[in-house]
Formats: structure tokens, C-alpha cells, sequence
């Protein structure tokens, strides 16, 4: 059995990182995407006693870096919620654009820069069930 890794660390970046890279759909759909993000899980004072993010650069269909953000990390983008929405996100639950409007997540940055690339965010998304994934309350 493959060990689950834990959202979001390390190892699981570079799972990520790696499986993204290999992912055809995505670097067909953001072929001309340029900018990066920071993804914001949100302290809920019970299971995320501190705020935790992980700063990601994407370039044209590929990811150049990715990493735990150091506090003062900047990024074009913030895309922030709960971990009860990431699990629902990771789970196609909740679609990553309409999780926006649904204030289930809160995206600062260009709205409609990311509107134009709604099949990129959808293969951002679809590529962490490609992670063995252990979230912080499991």
C-alpha cells in the first residue's frame, strides 16, 4: 500500500509537482498561463491552529517551483479556505471556480485572468487524486 502523504508538506508538494509536470490535459489548457500562487489553508483555531500555505509557480502549461510559503511570500494569486472545502476541492466535490462564488474559497488576484483559464484550475485540481493524500484532521 502507498503511503499517504500529508496536505500540504513537502513530500506532497513534490508528488504534486512531479504528477503535474507529467499532465498532458493541463499543460494543453494553460499553455499560456503565466503566474504563480499562494494556496492558503485557513486556520480554524481546532485541527489548523495556524494558518498554512504553499506557494506555487506555474509557466505555460508547467510548474517551475513549489514549496512550503515562507510567511512573507507573495504570489500574483491567493487562493484561501477552510480545510473542510480543500478536502471537498480534492474530492470534486466543490469545482475550484465555483467554490469562488460560493464563498467557499477566497481568491485574491485577477478574477478574470483566472476565469479564462477555468479548464487549467479544473486539471490543477484533478491532479492531486493522483497523490495519496493524508489531511491534517486524519
Amino acid at each position: 500500500m502507498t503511503e499517504k502523504l500529508v496536505f500540504p508538506s513537502d513530500e506532497w508538494i513534490a508528488k504534486y509537482v512531479e504528477a503535474l509536470n507529467k499532465n498532458a490535459r493541463y499543460e494543453d489548457a494553460a499553455k499560456t498561463w503565466e503566474g504563480d500562487f499562494v494556496f492558503q489553508i485557513d486556520a480554524d483555531g481546532q485541527t489548523v491552529k495556524e494558518t498554512v500555505r504553499f506557494y506555487i509557480d506555474l509557466w505555460h502549461g508547467k510548474c517551475r517551483s513549489a514549496r512550503m510559503a515562507k510567511p512573507g511570500d507573495k504570489a500574483e494569486f491567493v487562493y484561501a479556505g477552510p480545510l473542510k472545502n480543500w478536502k471537498l476541492l480534492f474530492d470534486g466535490k466543490i469545482d475550484p471556480i465555483k467554490g469562488i462564488m460560493a464563498r467557499k474559497f477566497k481568491l485574491d488576484g485577477d478574477m478574470g485572468k483566472v476565469m479564462r483559464y477555468t479548464k487549467a484550475a479544473l486539471e490543477l485540481v484533478a491532479t492531486t487524486r493522483e497523490i495519496p493524500t493524508r489531511f491534517l484532521d486524519e
